[in-house]
C-alpha cells in the first residue's frame, strides 16, 4: 500500500446511507443483501431501494425479512424488495439460492454475519463463525460469479461488498487450523478470523475477476450496537466496553454505519478499483500485524490485505467447499 495515495471520498463517520447515495439514480440496479432482516443489512436495502435499486433481501428469517420489506415498502412509496432465504451456514440453501437466481446481478452486499458464545459447528464440522461469515458467502459469490459478469457487461461494472469488522486486528486466518481443532477455542478470535477472511476475499476476488468487470472491497462499519451482539459472553461484552472506553471506538447510529457499505456499493472512487479495506467513507491505512488496536483503530492490518493469503484462502475455500 505503501507508495499509493488512498482513495478517498467525501464522505466521514457521521455520513448516513441516504447522504451517500443523495443524487444517485439505481433505477436497474439489481442487488443482493445478506442478514438484512434488521440491522445494517435492513438500513443498507432500505437506502439502495429508496434510491431505486431492484433489492433482494437473502435471509435466514424470511418472517423478519417479510416485516422489513413491508417497512421498506411504507418508506419508497410501495417499492418493496424481493425475500428469499438464505442460511449461509447451510450450504444446500446457498445452492438453491444461486440456482433460482435468473438474470444479471449487479451488486452483491455481504453483509450477514454471526458471533457466538462457545465453539459451534456445522454438520460439516466447520466452525459456525468461519462457516457463516466466509464460507457461506465465499460460495454464494463463486456461485453468482456469472450473474455478476452479466451484471457488469449490463452496466459497465458490477460490485461486491464484503462486511468485515475492526475485530479483523485481532488475529488473521490461521491455515494450519482454520476450524479450532488442535486450538483452544476463543469465540474473540474465531470471530476476528472471519473478518480477516471478509477482506481476503475481496483482494482475491478483485484479482480473479477484474477482467469480468467486477470489483470487490470490504468494509468497516464501525460500532454499531445490533442483533449481532445478543450471543455475547460475559468476557466479550466487557471487552466491548473497555475498547469503546479507551476510545477505540464510537457508537454510530446504524443510518451512518450501513453508509460505509453503500459508499463501496455505488462511490464512484470505487467502481474500478477493488481489494481495498474502507472505515468511515475512506479507504483505511494499513498498519503493521503487532500495531497494537487502541493506537490504530481505523487500520487494517498487513495480514487482511495480504495477496499471498487472500489467494492460499480462496484455495482452501474452494477445496472446503469441494468435500
Amino acid at each position: 500500500m505503501s507508495g499509493r495515495r488512498l482513495v478517498s471520498t467525501p464522505f466521514s463517520s457521521s455520513s448516513t446511507a441516504d447522504e451517500v447515495l443523495a443524487g444517485i439514480d439505481l433505477t436497474g440496479v439489481r442487488a443482493i443483501v445478506t442478514g438484512a432482516s434488521s440491522g445494517l443489512g435492513a438500513e443498507t436495502a432500505r437506502a439502495l431501494t429508496a434510491a431505486g435499486a431492484e433489492v433482494t433481501l437473502a435471509v435466514r428469517n424470511t418472517a423478519a425479512g417479510v416485516a422489513v420489506a413491508e417497512t421498506i415498502g411504507q418508506t419508497t412509496g410501495g417499492v418493496r424488495p424481493r425475500v428469499v432465504r438464505l442460511d449461509l451456514a447451510d450450504r444446500a440453501t446457498v445452492t438453491r439460492f444461486v440456482e433460482a437466481w435468473d438474470g444479471p446481478l449487479h451488486l452483491l452486499v455481504n453483509n450477514a454475519g454471526v458471533v457466538t458464545g462457545g465453539l459451534e459447528r456445522t454438520r460439516e464440522g466447520w466452525e459456525l463463525q468461519l462457516a457463516t461469515n466466509h464460507l457461506g458467502h465465499f460460495a454464494l459469490a463463486t456461485g453468482l460469479h456469472h450473474a455478476l459478469a452479466r451484471g457488469a457487461a449490463d452496466r459497465g461494472g458490477a460490485r461486491i461488498v464484503s462486511v468485515s469488522s475492526t475485530a479483523h486486528m485481532r488475529s488473521g486466518v490461521d491455515f494450519d487450523d482454520l476450524h479450532f481443532e488442535r486450538r483452544g477455542y476463543d469465540p474473540q478470535i474465531a470471530y476476528a478470523q472471519s473478518k480477516t477472511a471478509n477482506s481476503l476475499f475481496a483482494v482475491e476476488a478483485s484479482r480473479l475477476w477484474a477482467s469480468d468487470g467486477i470489483v470487490a472491497n470490504a468494509v468497516n462499519p464501525g460500532g454499531v450496537a445490533t442483533g449481532l451482539q445478543r450471543n455475547f459472553t460475559p468476557e466479550q461484552r466487557a471487552s466491548l466496553d473497555a475498547a469503546e472506553a479507551a476510545g477505540v471506538f464510537t457508537y454510530k447510529t446504524v443510518e451512518q454505519g450501513a453508509a460505509t457499505s453503500v459508499v463501496a456499493a455505488v462511490a464512484p472512487e470505487f467502481a474500478r478499483s477493488g481489494g481495498h479495506y474502507l472505515d468511515d467513507g475512506q479507504e483505511a491505512y494499513t498498519v503493521p500485524n503487532d500495531a497494537d488496536l487502541g493506537q490504530h483503530p481505523h487500520g487494517v492490518k498487513e495480514w487482511a490485505l495480504d495477496p499471498a493469503a487472500a489467494e492460499r484462502l480462496w484455495t482452501a475455500s474452494t477445496d472446503l467447499l469441494r468435500l
